[in-house]
């Protein structure tokens, strides 16, 4: 219900402008209130506390996220096309959004072990999401017929995320977008498997 209310987005903007300047832990939820431009009580009526904001944040970016990418793939007829997409758009969205980048990439890997696991429950979906295509690519016989899609998923996630973290880390200097052609032609050549 509440996630309906602008003030809800307010502050999940807010969080990521003032997490991203300031670090997670040195982040108060009246620094959040402060850029909201809200009280430090209204943040309560939405959210229990920092965390609850910061899982708020992760699972409303991530869904818009996916969202994103289901809508630019849709049409695409082949598993390899839809993972080209995914993955430059995936690197889109972080470039367009250097803020929310260093949370997602950064700021959220800091976090204690409960709020990780709140956060993987999260980014299943988009796991899944991505086996869905490889398996598709399976099926169509795009892909080899041994593929182990569980352990190609892995992969092809934890490829694009060392690359988005590099890229924040490294503080934005090159273009992150121009990566994908490289970066899809590995991993599918794997995914290919020997002809």
């Amino acid at each position: 219900m509440r996630r309906n209310k602008p003030k809800y987005h307010q502050i999940i903007d807010a969080a990521v402008i003032t997490i991203a300047e300031n670090g997670y832990h040195q982040t108060q939820v009246s620094k959040i209130a402060k850029q909201a431009g809200i009280a430090d009580g209204t943040i309560y009526l939405y959210f229990k506390n920092k965390e609850d904001i910061l899982i708020s944040l992760f699972q409303e970016k991530m869904a818009n996220f996916i969202e994103k990418i289901k809508e630019v793939i849709a049409g695409k007829q082949t598993a390899a096309e839809k993972i080209f997409m995914m993955i430059e758009n995936h690197f889109r969205i972080l470039s367009q959004n250097p803020k929310l980048a260093v949370v997602t990439q950064l700021e959220l890997r800091q976090s204690n072990q409960e709020l990780r696991r709140r956060i993987n429950n999260v980014l299943k979906e988009y796991l899944d999401f991505i086996e869905q295509i490889l398996r598709e690519g399976v099926e169509s016989g795009e892909f080899a017929p041994d593929l182990d899609t569980r352990l190609a998923r892995q992969m092809l996630f934890g490829t694009i995320d060392e690359i988005a973290t590099t890229w924040v880390m490294n503080k934005q200097k090159y273009d992150l977008v121009a990566l994908a052609p490289t970066v899809a032609k590995l991993l599918l050549k794997g995914f290919l498997g020997e002809k």
